[in-house]
């Protein structure tokens, strides 16, 4: 590891639609770089839906093998706003008459990029999804100039989601690192769920990190990322 250079501290994770295994991809690379000897913590720019501390920082701590007292002293910076209302943070943030600055997730990841090797952030819901009535959280990720991975609920529809997916990712000059299939049931036509990947794969050019099969325990799931885990990291590092 002391050979190599990090070529990008942060990698912004977003996925074809809410529910679709994002916060698992974060918690499951965190876990894979914390043990390949980086120091890495994960973010939640926007957590809505949570009264106090963000339940999806609780998932990827418990997909890493980590406590809340792990982190204690990176409380502040790990997500920017917490809201109560389950939503889209446009519509979370105006019920609350709260106003979300993007000076303040910009300030939160720098705070923690400067203190680890990387700081892996999880999106909100899709790719295009709104904090205020012009903005999208997408365009911090391209002022930050984030690399992207893009997370697929492996289902019929996948192949119009993820195409229109990478599209708006494009269109911002955002580099895509790969997609990561997550298989959402295991009532899945196996036909299609096998044709998905080849066929987006074909159609995009993009490269198709991996597969993760249906679990309904997470932690499970770990020996079949490691394999995009050894991607991802090969396009954040050189020697």
């Amino acid at each position: 590891m002391k050979n190599l250079k990090i070529l990008r501290k942060g990698v912004f994770v977003t996925g074809t639609d809410t529910g679709v295994g994002k916060t698992i991809v974060t918690g499951l690379l965190g876990r894979f770089l914390d043990e390949k000897g980086y120091r890495v913590i994960t973010q939640k720019w926007i957590q809505t839906g949570s009264r106090n501390f963000p339940h999806d920082i609780t998932e990827h701590l418990k997909l890493m093998g980590r406590i809340r007292e792990d982190i204690r002293e990176h409380l502040p910076y790990i997500s920017s706003y917490v809201l109560k209302f389950a939503s889209s943070p446009h519509l979370a943030a105006r019920l609350e008459k709260r106003k979300i600055r993007v000076d303040k997730i910009k300030a939160d990841f720098k705070v923690l990029q400067e203190q680890f090797d990387f700081v892996i952030v999880e999106g909100i819901g899709g790719v295009l999804v709104p904090f205020n009535k012009k903005r999208l959280v997408i365009d911090v990720a391209r002022e930050l100039k984030m690399p992207v991975i893009i997370v697929v609920g492996n289902k019929l529809g996948a192949i119009n989601h993820t195409l229109l997916a990478i599209e708006a990712v494009r269109r911002r000059g955002l580099e895509i690192v790969g997609v990561i299939f997550n298989n959402l049931s295991k009532k899945g036509n196996k036909i299609i769920l096998e044709d998905n990947l080849k066929i987006i794969k074909k159609i995009s050019k993009e490269k198709v990190l991996g597969s993760l099969p249906y679990s309904k325990n997470k932690a499970l799931l770990y020996p079949a990322f490691k394999p995009a885990g050894n991607k991802i990291l090969r396009n954040l590092i050189s020697s």
